[in-house]
Formats: C-alpha cells, sequence, structure tokens
C-alpha cells in the first residue's frame, strides 16, 4: 500500500483521534514512501513538545502536550522500527500533559496494564477504557472527555501488547484476568467497561467473566474473527503484537463470543459502522442479540471507529454508561 493509499484510509481515525485535520493533510502529503510515516508523525510529535516548553500558560503545555500525545500514537500504525517508542513517547506526553491540567489524575500500574486514572474519587462509577489490536489510551481523549463530563472516573489503559506495553508484552485473549486486576488495583465499587475494535470483543469478554461490571459498550468490536478471511494488513499487525504468525493465528481463533454473550449480566451497548466491512470479522450484532440485555446501534455511514460519525454515538453511549452506573448506585 502507498503511503496515500494508507493516509487515506487513516484519515477517519486520525481526525476522530482528535488531530487537526489540515495539519494531517500536510504532514501525509508530503511522505514519499510508507517507510517515512513513522520518523514523520515523530517529528510532528516533538514540534508539539517544543510548543509546550515554549508555551505562555500551563493550560497551553497541557493542550500542546496532549496533541503529541496523539501524533506519537499515530506513528506506531504504520509498520516501524520505532513503535515501542513512539508508543512511550505518547505515554510520557499524556502524562505530563495530565500533571498540569489535572493534578488530581495518578498513573496506576499492575500485572500486565498501566493507565491513568482521571476523574472525582466520589464517582458514583468508574469506567475502564480498552484499547484494540493497534490503538492505546491516547487515542480515545474525546471519549474519555465525554465520560469524565457526565461525572465518572475514568481509566484509560494500556493492556497487553498495547500502547505503552508494546514493547515488552504480547496480546492475550483471557483480558478478563487482566480487567479484574484493574478492578482491584482501583478499589472501585461500580465499574463500566468501554472496549473500542478488538478492544470490544475484550470488554465484552470481560462482561461475562467479571462479575464486577455494572455497564458495558462496545465500538468496532468483532464477535468473530476468522483467521483465513483476515486481510493481510490484519494478520501481519496480530502476527506483531501476539508474537508471531502461530500466535496470531490461535489468538484470532480464540476470538468467538456465542458462547459468552448470554452470560453478560450488564446492560450493554453494541456501536457498529455499517460502512465497517473487514473481510474475516463478524460485526457486534450478533451480540447485542444474544446478551439478555444487549441494544445494538447501528451507523449506516460509520467507518470503524466511526471517527466519521462521533455526533451519531459518542453521547449516546456516554450516557448509558454514565445513566447504567448512576442509576445502580441510587
Amino acid at each position: 500500500m502507498s503511503a496515500t493509499e494508507f493516509a487515506a484510509a487513516q484519515w477517519t481515525r486520525a481526525t476522530g483521534a482528535g488531530v487537526d485535520p489540515h495539519e494531517y493533510r500536510r504532514v501525509t502529503g508530503a511522505l514519499t514512501s510508507l517507510a517515512g510515516w513513522g520518523p514523520s508523525f515523530l517529528r510532528t510529535g516533538h514540534a508539539y513538545l517544543e510548543r509546550a516548553e515554549a508555551a505562555g500558560s500551563p493550560v497551553s503545555a497541557g493542550e500542546h502536550l496532549l496533541m503529541a500525545a496523539r501524533w506519537f500514537h499515530l506513528a506506531t500504525l504504520a509498520p516501524y522500527a520505532e513503535t515501542g517508542r513512539a508508543a512511550a513517547e505518547a505515554d510520557r506526553a499524556l502524562g505530563r500533559a495530565l500533571t498540569v491540567l489535572e493534578p488530581g489524575a495518578r498513573r496506576v500500574s499492575g500485572e500486565g496494564f498501566t493507565g491513568l486514572l482521571r476523574g472525582p474519587a466520589d464517582a458514583p462509577g468508574t469506567v475502564v477504557v480498552v484499547p484494540g489490536l493497534d490503538s492505546a489510551k491516547e487515542e480515545f481523549l474525546d471519549l474519555a472527555s465525554a465520560l469524565l463530563a457526565r461525572g465518572l472516573a475514568v481509566f484509560a489503559m494500556d493492556g497487553p501488547g498495547q500502547g505503552a506495553l508494546t514493547a515488552t508484552t504480547t496480546l492475550r485473549p483471557d483480558y478478563e484476568q487482566v480487567v479484574g486486576r484493574v478492578v482491584d488495583a482501583l478499589g472501585a465499587e461500580r465499574i463500566g467497561l468501554v472496549g473500542l475494535s478488538l478492544g470490544g470483543y475484550f470488554a465484552a469478554r470481560t462482561a461475562a467473566l467479571e462479575t464486577r461490571v455494572a455497564a458495558v459498550a462496545t465500538v468496532s468490536g468483532p464477535f468473530r474473527l476468522d483467521w483465513a478471511e483476515l486481510p493481510a494488513p490484519v494478520k501481519d499487525i496480530m502476527a506483531r503484537r501476539t508474537g508471531g504468525t502461530g500466535a496470531a493465528r490461535e489468538f484470532a481463533r480464540q476470538v468467538d463470543l456465542s458462547a459468552l454473550a448470554p452470560r453478560i449480566a450488564a446492560p450493554l451497548l453494541v456501536v457498529d459502522g455499517g460502512q465497517d466491512v473487514i473481510p474475516g470479522v463478524t460485526n457486534g450484532e450478533p451480540l447485542a442479540r444474544l446478551a439478555p440485555y444487549g441494544t445494538y446501534l447501528s451507523v449506516p455511514h460509520g467507518d470503524h471507529l466511526l471517527g466519521n460519525a462521533r455526533p451519531d454515538w459518542l453521547s449516546h453511549l456516554a450516557d448509558h454508561i454514565a445513566n447504567t452506573l448512576i442509576a445502580g448506585r441510587a
């Protein structure tokens, strides 16, 4: 795939993550090959670090650091030898930003996870945001903002093979074990889960097996994967994140919610984009149908992660999580 084609394919994902669309066009328009993607995005992130150092106020510095985190994360989307470094820089920039903008935010880490806890200590619930195959906590800052605006606490995490842990760990299908340790570490009484892309599978699986989950939502999450049908780029990413082709094939085999969906006792919202058509991926309609308290929202023009359709689902999802957690507390 050419740099131009790749940039077009990542357009709504990048702008949905919050980067300026005009700057995205300038950065990607200057690429002569896909090999330049990672270095160019890293340079753009470093330019924001420089802006942060020269900023005239702590707020401006924090905003520049948030933008640096986004660009560093996006640097990891194309094959790149420095993916681990870029992910680490994204993690550091986000941590520095929240230190400035939200002094109450704190790092929480444990076996197989790291992340940042934000929001009031007396929140009616805590929402764990779960990333996917090649996403990370830095990609979903607008979702975190929507949940925080509704009075919830938010723990945006990287799990095995994700974000800051990419260089030292690999993806694992039994993600509920990791979320269980997250819940223990947070000490929260009411937990909501939001999973995006492959994170939707992780969130649904966890909701079926972890009884402390009180509300759950998935966005572009797979119900089932068929390795033989998956496109080569998806197989390549999965192989890199799981530790090889054999491990990736076995991982994909285990992504199947047929038996687990009926065990999800928490209210579940499943969000899909009608234009999100990936060979080998069964979208979430069967999950919503089989879950006892499942609701399905399909946005006809939405693509993968629905970065081109945020007004059609983001506030609805945030309300679903908030209303469920707050009603349950009462």
